[in-house]
């Protein structure tokens, strides 16, 4: 679970430091526009597709869109485990092996807050320290 806090993060700290790419978007290729610097934009441009008009050219807004949207997705995965459990369809290692599962995705849901947090309380000046923060907590 780590790997998708890693990648979310890598992917909104990339949006930030290439802002400068965003100056050229204008209308629906705002998002395309933000989504070119990550590894899967066209997945990107999907999922965030519906941000354009409000996150235009702030990539402070698309890195805060992008870890909202996958907050809400890891929400649905853990739901649907914990449906599964529920079920008791698992016996065994198995079922242990789905709890371990279910935890690291509450895990990586609480890893994601944090970064939206920072996201939230991002500021010019002290924006490279609340970088390395974010940074710090997907090592």
């Amino acid at each position: 679970m780590a790997c998708i806090h890693s990648f979310m993060t890598f992917m909104f700290v990339a949006l930030l430091t290439n802002s400068g790419q965003l100056a050229y978007g204008n209308g629906s290729s705002y998002v395309q526009e933000a989504c070119k610097v990550t590894r899967y934009p066209d997945m990107c441009v999907h999922s965030l597709a519906s941000f354009s008009n409000t996150a235009k050219r702030s990539p402070s807004k698309w890195a805060r869109a992008g870890v909202s949207v996958t907050i809400g997705e890891v929400k649905e995965v853990a739901q649907n485990l914990k449906k599964l459990k529920k079920y008791r369809l698992m016996k065994g290692k198995n079922r242990i092996a789905l709890s371990d599962c279910i935890e690291c995705i509450q895990d990586a849901l609480d890893e994601l807050h944090k970064s939206l947090d920072v996201l939230r309380r991002l500021s010019k000046s002290t924006f490279n320290e609340q970088m390395s923060d974010m940074k710090e907590g997907t090592e």
